[in-house]
């Protein structure tokens, strides 16, 4: 982390995924005057002040001292953020979080290549988020470390060697806490439809969903094993797992990440046509 608490870090945007690394980044030793945050809405710009960062709606003034900038703007907004900057990037490294922008994009629009491509998921805003990177050629290792850093102050940062391979970790871990949310669910309907009360069904859900993560994450084992060693022979467990077997539980879990994957291919290639 040394290493990026002596850069000027300007983020474009200073939505929800923007917020969580600014209090990341300030929570591991960043001087939060070495933040400057560009945003149009008055309301977040004011929301930013509190953690005493600059602010500002001028986009050109917040990189003119930046190091690293970080793009957090919706795409469909992307064309119209980037091309008053055109040409201004010449020192500065680029992390881009805009779902969808592929590198080649960013650096027609900014005419830089020193450009990461980062797909990372929502459980950042809590600090545990999983973080997809992919860098174009040249970003060095210097500039490749410095992203990681920015990026690790709201959790795992996993570098994928092709940018094909970012629709990916899109479908897995980019939509992922939706499916876990969609676990959470039916598991606290079946809670409730078994006789037990909500409050009951959701606490038992979530701490057992918190539980199993934390097991994976800290086993030597891999989550099959874990699965096996909890699935006792003609038990509970294997009464349930059966009944996905039968429903071909898991092969439904591939098709669907398989059309996450396909989408996300799409809606990329739906915003280059765009610009």
């Amino acid at each position: 982390m040394s290493a990026v608490l002596n850069c000027n870090i300007s983020f474009i945007g200073g939505g929800n995924m923007a917020q969580a690394l600014i209090g990341g980044l300030i929570a591991r030793g960043l001087p939060p005057t070495r933040i400057t945050v560009s945003d149009p809405v008055e309301q977040v710009r004011e929301l930013l002040k509190e953690k005493d960062v600059h602010v500002t709606e001028d986009n050109l003034a917040a990189i003119a001292d930046a190091d690293i900038v970080v793009f957090a703007v919706k795409p469909q907004v992307l064309a119209q953020v980037l091309r008053p900057l055109h040409g201004q990037f010449e020192d500065k490294l680029v992390i881009s979080i805009v779902a969808g922008a592929e590198t080649a994009t960013i650096s027609e629009l900014l005419r830089t290549e020193r450009v990461v491509r980062v797909m990372p998921n929502t459980p950042a805003l809590v600090q545990t988020g999983a973080h997809g990177l992919y860098a174009t050629e040249q970003v060095n290792s210097t500039d490749r470390e410095l992203a990681s850093q920015v990026l690790a102050a709201t959790g795992l940062t996993i570098w994928v060697n092709s940018e094909a391979q970012i629709d990916a970790v899109t479908a897995v871990s980019g939509s992922g806490p939706a499916y876990f949310f969609y676990l959470m669910e039916s598991m606290i309907r079946a809670g409730k439809n078994l006789g037990l009360d909500e409050k009951v069904a959701t606490a038992l859900t979530l701490q057992t969903a918190l539980g199993a993560a934390q097991m994976a994450i800290t086993s030597s084992n891999t989550p099959a094993e874990l699965r096996k060693n909890v699935t006792s022979p003609n038990g509970t467990t294997q009464a349930a797992i059966e009944v996905f077997d039968h429903a071909q539980i898991s092969q439904n879990i591939q098709a669907a990440l398989a059309a996450a994957k396909t989408r996300s291919q799409e809606l990329a290639q739906e915003l280059s046509d765009s610009i």
